[in-house]
């Protein structure tokens, strides 16, 4: 049943598994019977990603876990919430591929629990096409980024390298200063603590890293796509509106009229610019 299910899967419509896929139809369904989808080994475990994989439908917790261990990655996976958010908090991970609709613990109240802990492990949230409203949610309580089911392997897997790419650059940029301050603007950048005017300002962690790469080049002009590269670490078109809406949110809690911003504004035709006058 299993593999009917995961043929069944893979034959949708709306599955992009087409010529450029790594492996051909035959050998995703013969290694899928194979695989241990909770300790994927090689010789190399070292140099190793890790991930995990919350996703109670088990064909596509299969092959999720399957093709993400193409990235020389280790996958676990886990199809209870709560069990979830135990080992997400109890171990190192390289990134977490969350579902929402799980039984236990919605993925919602998992990725609050996770930011909760000031952990900024990368987390990509896997939703319903039309759950627009659960998409926001995830953005404002700290995913990195999402994606829409039924979605292509290709796209996942380039989802998830920028996000461990992204993380791994923001660890090793020690050139950057721990502090900026501007303007009343205060951001610490290993506590994530933000503060204006002595206020505390509660950001989610791509919040705040979109408002540390503004406050890092202030009076530099930034078009929507250099920001999603630099930000988000990748860049399709199409998601011009992922950008908009976080500035959008970052300026409801920084100004103190949004129509008319002091610190982010709008360049138009252009993009946005950080002033610190």
């Amino acid at each position: 049943m299993l593999i009917l299910a995961s043929l069944k899967f893979l034959l949708s419509p709306f599955y992009k598994f087409g010529w450029w896929a790594r492996e051909p139809l035959t050998l995703a369904i013969e290694s899928h019977q194979e695989l241990n989808v909770d300790a994927i080994t090689n010789n190399n475990l070292a140099q190793q990603k890790r991930f995990l994989v919350v996703e109670d439908e088990s064909d596509i917790a299969s092959l999720v876990a399957m093709h993400l261990s193409d990235l020389d990655a280790t996958v676990s996976v886990e199809s209870d919430g709560r069990s979830a958010l135990s080992k997400a908090l109890s171990e190192n991970w390289d990134a977490i591929i969350l579902d929402l609709q799980l039984p236990g613990m919605n993925g919602l109240d998992i990725c609050r629990a996770i930011r909760a802990q000031a952990n900024f492990i990368p987390i990509l949230m896997l939703t319903s096409r039309d759950s627009e409203l659960d998409r926001v949610l995830g953005l404002e309580l700290g995913a990195d980024d999402y994606l829409a089911k039924p979605f292509s392997i290709p796209e996942l897997k380039a989802r998830v390298k920028a996000l461990v790419r992204r993380s791994q650059q923001s660890l090793v940029t020690d050139t950057e200063p721990e502090q900026i301050a501007v303007s009343g603007l205060k951001l610490n950048r290993k506590s994530r603590y933000v503060t204006l005017f002595d206020s505390v300002l509660d950001l989610t962690a791509k919040e705040f890293e979109l408002l540390w790469f503004f406050a890092s080049a202030p009076g530099v002009v930034f078009n929507r796509a250099e920001l999603l590269d630099k930000v988000w670490g990748y860049g399709h078109e199409g998601y011009e509106h992922t950008v908009n809406s976080h500035i959008n949110r970052l300026r409801g809690k920084l100004e103190l009229d949004s129509s008319h911003p002091n610190f982010i504004q709008t360049i138009w035709g252009v993009g946005y610019r950080f002033e610190a006058a």
